[in-house]
């Protein structure tokens, strides 16, 4: 069997980590937890021609499109001369799951390996996939992970709030890159945030509110779909800066969700085929957990009234049932129907399914629930737009214009 190049302790102190570019707003902040723990790493912006054409040199075609973009990505950024080999390793991301979270490390294992044999290849998950890694997640790091991605949500909300109708544009980034760098720094200088964190709520949210917005009305675009063309601009072709120029407000569910949904996954599973383990028992005891701090995050921004609450995920969960069981569970399973029928309840009735092109989950749980969605809820206007090498940008922004100006209409 063939031996890849593995990540060491004596690495802490010399490589510098690669991180792809899926989560440009709460990425930052995970980075200033690691640095805490000695690692150096680095968030990816290149995001030219060039990735999808190292990508399609490396991954076969018919590998889903964020497979293909990551790969790409970290080529091109290797081939770029910007970073030394021999002290460059890459991160990527492992759920545990069925799909290309936890298998296509496989392929980028063996991409790297025949360009750069040295770089490592370093596994974030929390399934044990990884076990003779040197990159290790502690319990203090995994908590404080928590708070990054809860803070995170709350910045992506009020600065997608904002950007879409503020007075003097270029002020919500500026107050977003304020509250990365403090909250960056609050965890770099290893300061608890536990017994503060609804007060850092609260001037996050002062200091948006802050920001002068006009009062016309726009429509209201949700975002839902595969978790990587969901979040990352490098696979959406920037998407939510499209539905700005379009003169929209769009509307993208909290990463957190994903959280809860892989979290409650596992005793799921357990319940329906009554096989209790303590893996599903450590699950549920980490999904309450983390559902109890989305819920303080949600009351603190109902209490100060002025930008409208995550969904409580349990609310997520009975939707679901309603139009589909809780067992789908491959890929981003019945979270996307959930999500699609939680923003159409709640006013947000145009909906953009953002999905890789052949991505048979998302086409079975996205595509396949449009239908019951939209005869429950009259208004809905939902699209899928496909992402994919060989679709253009174009195409794209068009079939996403026809459903605005049925929007407006």
């Amino acid at each position: 069997m063939h031996e890849y190049a593995k990540f060491t302790e004596d690495m802490l102190k010399t490589h510098t980590i690669l991180i792809p570019d899926m989560l440009p707003v709460h990425f930052k902040l995970l980075i200033s937890i690691f640095e805490t723990a000695g690692y150096k790493m680095e968030l990816l912006t290149n995001d030219s021609r060039r990735v999808v054409d190292e990508g399609l040199k490396n991954v076969h075609n018919d590998a889903c499109y964020p497979a293909l973009l990551v790969i790409g990505q970290f080529m091109d950024a290797l081939n770029s001369g910007k970073y030394d080999p021999d002290k460059t390793a890459l991160l990527i991301t492992q759920t545990g799951g069925g799909c290309r979270a936890s298998n296509y490390i496989h392929l980028l294992r063996k991409a790297v390996d025949r360009n750069y044999p040295q770089v490592p290849v370093v596994s974030l998950n929390f399934s044990g996939l990884e076990k003779d890694s040197a990159f290790k997640i502690t319990v203090p790091m995994f908590i404080k992970m928590l708070y990054a991605v809860l803070y995170g949500d709350l910045l992506m909300l009020c600065y997608n709030k904002c950007r879409a109708y503020e007075v003097n544009k270029g002020e919500s980034k500026k107050m977003l890159n304020k509250w990365q760098r403090r909250i960056g720094n609050i965890f770099r200088k290893g300061g608890s945030t536990y017994t503060r964190t609804k007060r850092i709520y609260t001037d996050i949210l002062d200091d948006f509110a802050s920001i002068q917005l006009s009062d016309e009305k726009k429509i209201r675009v949700g975002i839902v779909g595969e978790i990587y063309v969901k979040y990352s601009p490098l696979a959406n072709n920037h998407l939510e800066d499209f539905l700005i120029s379009e003169g929209c407000e769009p509307v993208v569910p909290s990463l957190i969700e994903f959280v809860m949904y892989c979290a409650a996954g596992a005793f799921n599973d357990a319940k329906i085929y009554d096989n209790k383990t303590k893996k599903s028992i450590f699950n549920k005891i980490g999904y309450e957990l983390i559902h109890a701090k989305h819920n303080e995050l949600i009351n603190v921004v109902k209490k100060h009234g002025v930008f409208e609450a995550p969904h409580d995920f349990e609310h997520l969960r009975k939707l679901a049932d309603k139009y589909i069981n809780q067992g789908v569970v491959m890929g981003e399973g019945w979270l996307i129907p959930a999500e699609m029928a939680a923003l159409a309840k709640s006013g947000v009735e145009n909906i953009i399914c953002a999905q890789p092109f052949g991505c048979l989950p998302n086409h079975i749980v996205a595509k396949g629930m449009s239908r019951a969605i939209k005869e429950d809820n009259p208004n809905a206007n939902i699209v899928a737009i496909d992402y994919d090498p060989g679709a253009t940008r174009v195409n794209q922004e068009n079939r996403i214009k026809l459903m605005l100006a049925n929007a407006r209409m």
